[in-house]
Parts: structure tokens; C-alpha cells; sequence
């Protein structure tokens, strides 16, 4: 698995300092809950972005990532590495304790490193 995302792979501009990357399918009831958490924190925290991207239609990256199931989030680095992953709706709590590392992780992981679970 690659553990870096680009601008052009998402289809959206990263954050400043983190984006939290949710892959999401139109029938998924966890989803709707976890895109609202995801909007609430990348609005109270400067420099975080939310992206949602279609499990359906990025079965590339659905595959290359080893998402099974939805909704699983991503969060990354401002460099775009993945740094903290999870499957299912995370609780708000847990997301901002998870962008506390993704801010910090350019000088505390190595890039070997597999993503933690949030």
C-alpha cells in the first residue's frame, strides 16, 4: 500500500496542515454522520480540509488503499502521507486526537511507517 495522496489522485486541493479523506458510498447510513463530524472539525480546525470520495466510482483508490468497508476515514499530512486511518464513524473526539499527529507527523514518522488506527 502507498501511504501518500496527491491533489491530482483526490481530485481536491489538500489542507494546509491536514485533510481528512472519508470514503463514502450513496447508501451508507454511517456516512451521513461521519461526513457531518469530518465538516465540524475541518471548520473549527484552521488548515484542515474534508474530502469525500466515492467508494464506487475510485475503485482504484478503494483497492490501492485496502478500503473494506464504508465509511473509512484517512487522515494525512500536509504532504498528503497517510498518518491515522479508520473504519467506520469515528467520534469527534478521536478525529481531533488524530490531527494532533497528522500536524506533527512530518518530523515524527518515518516514512516505512504504517498509518495508525484512529
Amino acid at each position: 500500500m502507498t501511504d501518500l495522496l496527491s491533489e491530482g489522485e483526490l481530485g481536491a486541493v489538500l489542507g494546509v496542515r491536514a485533510t481528512l479523506v472519508q470514503f463514502s458510498t450513496a447508501f451508507c447510513q454511517p456516512c451521513r454522520a461521519t461526513r457531518r463530524i469530518l465538516a465540524d472539525v475541518s471548520a473549527l480546525v484552521p488548515g484542515v480540509r474534508h474530502v469525500e470520495v466515492d467508494a464506487e466510482s475510485r475503485l482504484d483508490l478503494v483497492r490501492r488503499l485496502d478500503v473494506t468497508g464504508t465509511p473509512t476515514v484517512l487522515v494525512l499530512d500536509a504532504a498528503g502521507k497517510i498518518v491515522k486511518r479508520a473504519s467506520g464513524q469515528p467520534r469527534k473526539a478521536d478525529v481531533l486526537a488524530a490531527l494532533a499527529t497528522a500536524v506533527t507527523a512530518g518530523s515524527s514518522h518515518e516514512s516505512s511507517q504504517q498509518p495508525d488506527e484512529m
